[in-house]
């Protein structure tokens, strides 16, 4: 079955298709965030470790066009970056966005377990976001685009990247985005 996909997927589409990955799971998170947090808040509240209550407070009133700015800074981020992947064959930054994103499939899935019921995304990050990555991993390395120390350095190259414009969207998005 893989040899059929891999003849029928060139690797240029597939690097092009993290776009779309990136935005079908964020796109479930942006629709359910808002009134997810808003029915699950005051029992969470009372469960989740004392390090992270700070955390779900500051998401307590998040609405869903505030998660959207986010995840709209890291598209305009992502583009290019996907651009220099599938046209010139650069990889590094590419490969950090999708090892994070790799690794954030096991944070909803670890929030879902630990809180024993569906949070946002985790739908999309086991039936898209994990498949995706796993195909797209194996395909680079199979054609020996990346290597497995490529992947390695991607960790903590993505975090580096990624982190710091999720985190300045989220400043920005009570100002762009106010609660009413």
């Amino acid at each position: 079955m893989l040899e059929a996909i891999d003849e029928a997927v060139s690797i240029h589409s597939l690097i092009w298709l993290f776009l779309a990955a990136f935005m079908i799971h964020d796109f479930e998170e942006i629709i359910t965030v808002e009134g997810w947090m808003r029915r699950n808040y005051d029992q969470l509240s009372r469960i989740v470790p004392k390090g992270a209550g700070r955390i779900l407070k500051d998401f307590s009133n998040i609405t869903g066009s505030q998660f959207a700015v986010p995840v709209f800074f890291e598209f305009i981020l992502f583009i290019p970056f996907t651009y220099l992947a599938a046209e010139h064959r650069w990889m590094l930054l590419f490969t950090g966005f999708n090892t994070i994103m790799l690794i954030h499939v096991f944070t909803h899935v670890g929030q879902s377990i630990y809180l024993r019921r569906y949070t946002p995304g985790v739908v999309t990050a086991v039936l898209v976001t994990l498949p995706y990555s796993m195909y797209l991993f194996y395909r680079l390395l199979d054609a020996g685009l990346v290597y497995g120390s490529d992947l390695a350095w991607s960790i903590p190259v993505g975090a580096v990247t990624v982190l710091p414009v999720v985190w300045i969207g989220h400043q920005c998005a009570r100002r762009i985005a106010p609660n009413r």
